[in-house]
């Protein structure tokens, strides 16, 4: 059985959403963030642990 929510509840609803909406994609930007630190460090890594370590030119 389908409940269909009522008008005065969708109206609440939006205004939370918007209210969410307006802070930015705060979490969107720390899960790049953290992706971008982490592709980083293991670049970093191969290159200290391996390349330099076989005496890279």
């Amino acid at each position: 059985m389908i409940v269909e929510p009522k008008e005065n509840d969708s109206s609440h609803d939006q205004g939370r959403v918007d209210a969410v909406v307006a802070q930015g994609p705060l979490g969107a930007f720390a899960v790049a963030g953290v992706a971008v630190a982490l592709v980083m460090a293991m670049w970093l890594a191969f290159y200290v642990l391996v390349f330099l370590a076989r005496g890279g030119d």
